[in-house]
């Protein structure tokens, strides 16, 4: 692992961070973007499709216990610890280099009594622990490739029983993935049908929302009013992603 300054020549097969006019990046042996982060306000999502994965706000904007599945650089952890420190975060990520790089160059903070990063399978650690988290976030990616045993049907009845009543699995799939249909597939069968989706940049990322009770629709147009406000707080734009909230009905054009 290394900070690399100025543009990224190349890819060795390993992780490496980069930075660039004051943009520090991580890859993990590709050149896709595993995380981004602004030096000078660490805190903040860079990445549009982090900012979508925080459109479960829409449906609970006061989550107890968030668990997160992939640590990355870490910035949606930090995003959450700083808006709402009440919230318990545990963030499960399988290769120590990652969580090494989080904390070394991208300012994750150590574990304290809202956060707790842990070194495991995620997989293994889903199974093990049901009705654990309000909100379950899942970013699973390894070389620019979806983890596959983070999406297999199994999997994701797994995340439906880590869920408390009333959660939701956030998913950040790739859009262009030969494999997309399926594993969308696989949740829309895990969930019941209970399933949304937000397209970020014309489906280079798909976040996909999967509700372990009915009702999402209902809940998420109560919320309607409250969104100005709740966009505000958290510096999201809320009601733009509950303005190109789609749902299961329509998954045959997502699928084209």
């Amino acid at each position: 692992m290394r900070l690399r300054f100025g543009k990224r020549q190349a890819d060795d097969g390993g992780l490496e961070v980069t930075e660039e006019r004051g943009m520090r990046t991580l890859h993990l042996g590709s050149r896709a973007i595993q995380s981004a982060m602004r030096v000078s306000r660490p805190w903040d999502l860079e990445l549009a499709y982090t900012r979508a994965m925080m459109g479960f706000l829409m449906f609970n904007p006061m989550p107890q216990a968030v668990l997160m599945i992939g640590l990355g650089g870490g910035s949606l952890a930090k995003f959450i610890r700083r808006q709402r420190p009440q919230t318990r975060i545990t963030a499960v990520e399988i290769d120590p280099r990652v969580i090494a790089a989080a904390r070394t160059h991208f300012e994750l903070p150590p574990d304290d009594a809202a956060l707790s990063v842990i070194e495991a399978d995620g997989a293994l650690y889903v199974r093990q622990h049901p009705a654990c988290a309000d909100v379950v976030l899942l970013d699973g990616f390894d070389a620019g490739n979806q983890v596959e045993a983070l999406a297999t049907q199994t999997f994701y009845a797994a995340c439906r029983r880590a869920l408390k009543p009333g959660g939701v699995l956030v998913v950040n799939l790739w859009g262009r993935d030969k494999a997309f249909p399926e594993y969308l597939a696989r949740l829309v069968r895990a969930f019941d049908g209970e399933v949304g989706w937000i397209s970020v940049q014309y489906k280079t990322n798909v976040i996909v929302f999967a509700f372990n009770e009915p009702g999402a629709l209902a809940r998420l147009d109560a919320a309607r009013p409250g969104l100005a406000d709740l966009s505000k707080r958290w510096g999201l734009d809320l009601r733009g992603f509950a303005r190109d909230f789609q749902w299961a009905e329509g998954i045959a054009p997502l699928l084209d």
